[in-house]
Parts: structure tokens; C-alpha cells; sequence
């Protein structure tokens, strides 16, 4: 078996009417190794997974730990150099090895991620993809729904993700920013591929794409005014049911 080149982490909770189609694009690649890493989901996740288990896909469950320490045990497992931490409703480009490799590769840069396209119609998600890159290229923030990437070197060096109950990615994000640059992958021997990640646009459905934006834009404010992180998760999770 030859070695893979980037180990994709995926942390699930109860993701099973999603986690096959995820898994079908990644088994298609013979070069990566996938950890699908369970929460204790209570429907048949973990069933899912383990039809679709095979010498490149794992499943393991961890409990009682949050989708960071989920995240920090796959790594921990990873025998790839490059770290590719992806959510379950999240399908990467077409190219994407060649898009991480290439990245990495850049001098400077310490870690990566896509720009993100929202799946449904209109103007509004359209316009939330528009701001997510102007976040994402001018102030290096991508979030964790745009299939961040770093080498395991890097990821050990700067201590993994911290094991909060929210907004972890945004934490790491910040942490890491402070050791080097973070880069969104371009293609640039091919310009006619999108060089995104797509996701499911549920989370802008349940609740409207204005109010998610709100709530999502008043956990980063909380989180600079030095809410706790155990409080930002309460009221996130009330608004979210």
C-alpha cells in the first residue's frame, strides 16, 4: 500500500443522512488516508462509515470531548504530513491534493483552506459567499467549513486545537496566524477549475441566512469581549434548535 499524502479528518455527530456521499468523493483518491472521527453519534453514523471502512478509512469514537478534541485525536492518529480537517456536509474540488500540495509548499506559508461556495440559489447566499472571501483573502480568517489544512508538523508545533466548546476553528485560525502565513488555494495551471469547497446550505436553511450570519457574527464579538466560550456555546445551541 502506498503511503497516502494528506490524512482527511472528519469529525461527525449524528451525520448519517450525509457522511456516505462525503466518503464516496474521498475513496475515489487512492493518495489520502480518511479518519472519520464519531462524537457518540446516536443514528447510524457509525454503521455508515464502517460499511465504507476499508486499509484508507477509519472510524474511531470519542466521547465527551467536542468536535476539537474529535479533531486533535484524528490528528493524532494521521500517518500523512499534511492535515486536511474537513466537515461531514463538506465536498472538496476535484483537485484538491494537487491544491493543498502546492500550497504547503509556498515558503511562508503555515496553513491553508478553500474558498467556500453555499449549495442553493439566490442572491443572499451568493452575496454570504462574497463576504466569506473578502474575510478570507484580506484578513487570512477562514472557518473550519472551508477544509483548513497544515502540515502535522505545524499542527503539533502550535499545540493542535484548543478543546473548547465552540469556535474552535476560529481559535486555532488566531493562534496559528501569529507563527506564519495562511494561504487560500488558487489553481494556477488551472484557472477553469474552482478552487472551493461546497457545502450543504442546512445550517443557512434552518434558520434563514440573515439570522445565521447574525448569530454567527455575534459569537466572534462575544468571543472578543471574553465571554466564555462554555456561555457562547449555550446561547449558539439555543438559537440552533
Amino acid at each position: 500500500m502506498s503511503p497516502s499524502i494528506i490524512s482527511v479528518i472528519i469529525p461527525v455527530l449524528n451525520e448519517a443522512p450525509i457522511i456516505e456521499q462525503t466518503l464516496t468523493q474521498l475513496t475515489q483518491y487512492s493518495q489520502i488516508e480518511v479518519i472519520v472521527v464519531d462524537g457518540g453519534s446516536q443514528d447510524d453514523t457509525v454503521a455508515i462509515v464502517k460499511r465504507m471502512t476499508t486499509a484508507k478509512v477509519k472510524v474511531i469514537t470519542v466521547t465527551g470531548k467536542g468536535r476539537a478534541g474529535q479533531m486533535n485525536v484524528g490528528a493524532s492518529i494521521a500517518q500523512s504530513e499534511l492535515l486536511l480537517f474537513l466537515h461531514a456536509d463538506t465536498q472538496l474540488p476535484v483537485n484538491f491534493i494537487e491544491l493543498v500540495t502546492t500550497t504547503c509548499e509556498q515558503e511562508q506559508i503555515i496553513a491553508g483552506a478553500f474558498d467556500l461556495r453555499i449549495e442553493g440559489s439566490g442572491v443572499s447566499l451568493r452575496l454570504i459567499e462574497m463576504l466569506v472571501k473578502m474575510r478570507s483573502h484580506l484578513f487570512s480568517l477562514p472557518y473550519g467549513d472551508q477544509g483548513i489544512f497544515i502540515s502535522q508538523q505545524n499542527f503539533i508545533k502550535t499545540g493542535g486545537f484548543a478543546e473548547l466548546p465552540i469556535m474552535e476553528d476560529f481559535e486555532f485560525i488566531q493562534r496559528i496566524k501569529r507563527q506564519g502565513k495562511i494561504a487560500i488555494a488558487k489553481n494556477k495551471q488551472n484557472d477553469h477549475l474552482p478552487a472551493v469547497v461546497t457545502t450543504s446550505g442546512r445550517r443557512w436553511q434552518k434558520l434563514g441566512i440573515w439570522q445565521t450570519t447574525l448569530i454567527n457574527q455575534l459569537m466572534i464579538v462575544g468571543y472578543y469581549l471574553g465571554i466564555s466560550p462554555t456561555k457562547l456555546s449555550q446561547f449558539y445551541r439555543k438559537k440552533r434548535l
